[in-house]
């Protein structure tokens, strides 16, 4: 544990580097009581060097801060700040000057503007938040993807372990409902086809449209929404429950990254479990397909196959397939944002798993129409 001091014509610059837990906290404490604030104008602190950041360091670098904002230095971050620190302050955050319960008398006053502002005022209050909270899942993706990417050059950090237990909980666990859900929306999907295209003898093409329709987007739609409300929810819950109990906020106190430890390994396990989940829905819908032909229509299963091979381009198959990887990203994000924003009550959990469901199948649906117009752009 170091403390590397530069003095540069803004100021100071610190680079944290090393261990900053218990035992280093008192060599940590006088390193930073050495130096010299006098006429610092300005305190830039970088934190990518320390290894590992328990509260007991974090207190004393708050300590330091405290002491250079008394100096009048301004005090800033390369980058954002250690999650320790915002711990620290809202565990030691005092209710604000007049921010108790309003006098009933003031309370219509209050809301009297916006009462009389009307839907106008509906109109910008649910913009605002709409945007507010598209930034935060911005940054939440953001901080993700910069996680993932510094825990590529070890297989430790990757927690691989973790990452095959959520590829069971969401792939091996899913596939009986998958299947089922598959094979059945692919046998009405035929069966209503049939009955249609029988009357102008074209029944042969009952084959073409399950294989397509299946291959190309049914397979993939269908796992993607059954698997967000199976998913989703849980991610959400698992996390929500997690904030209720303190246990992110210990996790950090520890100095351990939250991101790393519960959002990257979900991430990576629904990204695999998601495609091999699609594969199983093409050929149990394949299989409905071929069991309907066979009854309904008398069609030989080798009359059947022929015409699959047929239908199908050197494409198909791989558009379903690459749209899996990102449904997953999305389904498994939506989760983990709304569960990490779980605060107080039980009652906010349900509220944002909910949220998390709602949010994963419509970013799906829009995924899948925006991967649509893509694929027809490029005539695939």
């Amino acid at each position: 544990m170091s403390v590397e001091v530069r003095r540069t014509a803004a100021g100071l610059q610190l680079e944290l580097v090393g261990q900053w837990g218990l035992w280093e906290a008192e060599a940590a404490r006088a390193q930073l009581a050495a130096i010299d604030l006098n006429a610092v104008r300005a305190v830039e602190v970088s934190t990518r060097g320390v290894e590992s950041l328990e509260l007991s360091g974090a207190w004393v670098l708050r300590e330091f801060l405290q002491r250079a904002r008394a100096a009048g230095a301004a005090v800033s971050f390369q980058g954002t700040p250690p999650d320790q620190l915002r711990l620290i302050d809202e565990t030691l955050k005092e209710p604000q000057a007049g921010s108790g319960t309003v006098p009933a008398a003031a309370a219509p006053a209050a809301e009297a503007p916006a009462a009389e502002a009307g839907l106008l005022y509906d109109i910008g209050h649910y913009a605002v938040r709409a945007w507010r909270d598209a930034e935060l899942s911005l940054a939440f993706l953001g901080r993700t993807c910069v996680t993932l990417l510094s825990s590529l050059g070890s297989l430790r950090r990757l927690r691989p372990i973790s990452v095959a237990r959520h590829v069971y909980d969401t792939g091996i666990t899913a596939v009986p409902i998958v299947a089922l859900i598959g094979f059945l929306v692919t046998v009405i999907i035929a069966y209503l086809s049939a009955q249609q295209l029988r009357g102008l003898g074209v029944d042969i093409y009952v084959v073409d449209l399950v294989t397509i329709g299946v291959l190309r987007e049914l397979g993939v739609l269908l796992t993607s929404i059954i698997t967000a409300g199976r998913s989703a929810s849980s991610y959400a819950a698992e996390l929500g429950s997690m904030q209720l109990n303190e246990e992110v906020d210990a996790l950090i106190a520890t100095g351990v990254d939250p991101f790393e430890v519960l959002v990257v390994p979900r991430v990576l396990g629904f990204m695999i479990a998601l495609p091999l989940l699609t594969i199983i829905a093409d050929l149990v819908g394949l299989t409905g397909g071929a069991l309907l032909c066979r009854y309904l229509l008398d069609m030989p299963l080798t009359q059947y196959i022929n015409r699959v091979d047929e239908a199908i381009s050197p494409t198909t198959f791989w558009v379903g397939i690459l749209k899996a990887p990102v449904f997953a990203v999305l389904i498994a994000l939506a989760g983990c944002y709304r569960g990490m924003q779980v605060r107080g009550s039980a009652r906010e959990l349900g509220h944002k798993v909910t949220v998390a469901v709602v949010q994963a199948i419509f970013l799906v649906i829009l995924a899948d129409a925006l991967f649509a117009i893509v694929f027809m752009k490029m005539d695939i």
